[in-house]
């Protein structure tokens, strides 16, 4: 878990989960109504969620807030479970983010750059 310099409370990161549907599994979600996605989110509760076709198959692209790497089973397999889905997951910044990273990132490029 990661905590936030001289506070002890938790830090939570926003990852990206990008999960995609075969197109079996996808169709026969749609004929139930997408019921299991509805009842997946309504646990998870992502920050954001967005739909789109890649590859030929029904995608899903979800930010979410993990506390700790051991919350990503119980992320993935509902997921795995229900819709046969592949999932990538990728931590993912806001701007306000990739701003305090700034002094990182000029010491990297003094150094390797």
């Amino acid at each position: 878990m990661l905590f936030y310099p001289g506070k002890g409370a938790p830090l939570a990161m926003r990852f990206l989960f990008k999960i995609s549907m075969p197109v079996e599994a996808g169709n026969a979600a749609a004929k139930s109504g997408f019921s299991a996605l509805q009842n997946i989110l309504a646990e998870q509760k992502p920050e954001a969620v967005y739909f789109a076709a890649e590859g030929g198959k029904r995608t899903a692209y979800m930010f979410i807030h993990m506390d700790d790497v051991s919350q990503l089973p119980a992320l993935a397999e509902p997921w795995f479970l229900a819709l046969n889905a592949s999932i990538e997951v990728s931590p993912a910044m806001t701007p306000e983010d990739l701003m305090k990273a700034g002094p990182a990132v000029e010491r990297a490029v003094k150094t390797y750059g």
